[in-house]
């Protein structure tokens, strides 16, 4: 595993001090290779390339074994050939990584609003507003890793860190699958040993004037006269680096929204076929759509199940409601019914299901034109007062019996019918 000086967390070790430290730099390792080997197992532990064969091709992506050859990003393909002659050579399959990309940040924005996208497969996030429920920046980083590879199969590194620029160097220096927090007091110390091009904004052209000047580290870069650099670089290039190099970046996580919508979706521990286990679990993520509407104060009119087979191969549904509902009987119902027409059958088995609701509208005004019935329009009331006990007592202190464990001591006299929601 890479080296994490100067601070590491992983699950069941001492977490290193992250005060002060909101923003997190989450990079997919090898992003295009690693949904490649992901799909064909049997090339795990191989050299592959990423790319084309034409003469002009050049490289989109390569596994680590590959790269011990020398192979990188955007070499032509001939080259990556020559390096790494026993390497598999992999066709790109763009709408899948986009697809996989979108599903990433979709992690992200689970975690907080503040999500920056740079590419397909990386992204800023300020965590600063997510502290309070999900723990520490370090903790969101480790929480972050494990739902990529149990939704995903794939890793990815964190750096975790004061400012923006810090925590994008710190993520690039625990790859492959690695967290690393640089400590808000040490931070310079992380970085004045760095080499000079290390820094963000350092091109090769600047890398080569700094040279001229006797610069080869980062530390260099901060001790040098700031009018010197000014002159070489340019005023603000100069201006620049200098702050840099002496850990200021006050540039703040510039969200990009994403399409407004809620929803929810798990990964089981292990695969699971037993269709009932699957209904079970499409109720309790409705129950946590609707919930989140009801707080969100919006309606929704389209409903959405995400179905991850154990090959990975994912299966969206959708339908669209004559009416918007925040209600999770109703939104189960579709749910239900988008699973068990999906075409699948009673033997698949899954690895992740997701409800997601979207077409989202404000509540406000559309309670009572919601075409409910007197039935429907009870449930409604009824989510809402068991939310009001979940805010009062927590998750789980009112639920439906079906998903009661059974050995729980919670299930009532009559142990629970464990039916389904009528349409």
């Amino acid at each position: 595993m890479p080296d994490r000086t100067p601070g590491a967390a992983s699950p069941g070790s001492a977490s290193p001090d992250d005060t002060g430290c909101r923003i997190l730099h989450v990079d997919m390792d090898a992003f295009y290779a690693s949904v490649e080997i992901r799909d064909r197992p049997g090339l795990k532990g191989r050299p592959a390339i990423v790319g084309g064969l034409g003469a002009r091709s050049v490289v989109l992506s390569a596994t680590y074994e590959a790269r011990k050859f020398g192979v990188r990003s955007a070499m032509p393909m001939t080259r990556a050939r020559r390096l790494c002659p026993e390497a598999v050579i992999i066709p790109p399959r763009h709408g899948l990584y986009g697809e996989v990309s979108k599903e990433v940040m979709a992690v992200f924005r689970d975690v907080t609003p503040e999500v920056e996208p740079l590419s397909l497969d990386e992204a800023f996030l300020d965590v600063a507003g997510a502290v309070r429920r999900l723990g520490s920046p370090a903790e969101i980083g480790l929480r972050i890793r494990a739902s990529i590879a149990g939704q995903q199969g794939i890793t990815c590194s964190v750096g975790v860190a004061p400012v923006k620029f810090v925590a994008k160097i710190a993520s690039a220096h625990c790859k492959p699958d690695g967290l690393l927090v640089v400590p808000a007091d040490r931070v310079l110390s992380f970085l004045h040993p760095l080499p000079a091009g290390a820094l963000w904004g350092v091109g090769e052209k600047a890398e080569q004037a700094l040279a001229r000047l006797g610069v080869r580290t980062i530390g260099d870069i901060a001790h040098i006269p700031v009018e010197t650099l000014r002159r070489e670089l340019g005023a603000a290039a100069g201006t620049h680096l200098h702050e840099l190099a002496w850990g200021t970046d006050d540039r703040a996580v510039t969200p990009q929204r994403e399409e407004k919508s809620v929803g929810a979706e798990e990964t089981f521990e292990a695969d699971v076929d037993d269709p009932d286990a699957i209904r079970r679990e499409l109720l309790r993520l409705s129950g946590r759509t609707a919930r989140a509407l009801r707080d969100a104060g919006c309606v929704a009119r389209t409903v959405t199940v995400k179905l991850r087979l154990a090959s990975f191969k994912t299966i969206t549904r959708s339908k669209t409601l004559p009416e918007a509902t925040d209600v999770a009987r109703q939104i189960y119902a579709v749910a239900v019914a988008l699973y068990e027409g999906s075409g699948l059958g009673e033997q698949a088995r899954l690895r992740l299901v997701g409800v997601r609701a979207t077409g989202l509208r404000s509540a406000e005004g559309h309670a009572t034109q919601m075409a409910f019935g007197e039935r429907a329009a009870g449930w409604r009331e009824a989510e809402r007062a068991m939310d009001k006990i979940t805010r009062k007592f927590g998750d789980g202190a009112v639920r439906p019996a079906t998903l009661v464990p059974p050995d729980s001591g919670d299930v009532p006299p009559d142990g629970g019918d464990g039916s389904r929601p009528a349409n």
